[in-house]
């Protein structure tokens, strides 16, 4: 058996889904399969190219399954594979914890934004 290159579980999970928007991607697909503009439309300000990338990477390391219909106009959908539906699933607490206390965050957000009060001598 060859030896890991992780040093805890944490690392191993970091290692597949670190940034911002494949942890997104994996709580939109969590019991939905969606196309390409839909994923998009959802998540707001990411670039096709991020997200064409990032959708590539969670496919290759199988978290994802893209769907290809091979019609014409072409028709591809995204869905979560048994690995990443159980990923998925295990983030629903930490998404629990976010709604729970989102205004907090938000509020702790402007706060380290707002350039400090200059007193004056």
């Amino acid at each position: 058996m060859s030896e890991s290159p992780f040093r805890c579980g944490m690392e191993a999970v970091v290692d597949l889904v670190g940034g911002k928007w494949k942890l997104l991607i994996l709580h939109h697909l969590h019991g939905a399969t969606l196309r390409f503009s839909e994923l998009r439309r959802i998540l707001g300000n990411v670039s096709e190219k991020m997200l064409s990338q990032q959708l590539k990477e969670l496919t290759i390391d199988g978290l994802v399954q893209r769907i290809d219909f091979k019609t014409v106009p072409p028709h591809v959908e995204y869905e979560l594979t048994t690995l990443g539906l159980d990923l998925a699933s295990s983030m629903k607490a930490i998404c629990d914890w976010g709604n729970r206390n989102m205004d907090e965050i938000a509020s702790i957000k402007r706060a380290r934004t707002t350039p400090f009060a200059v007193e004056a001598s």
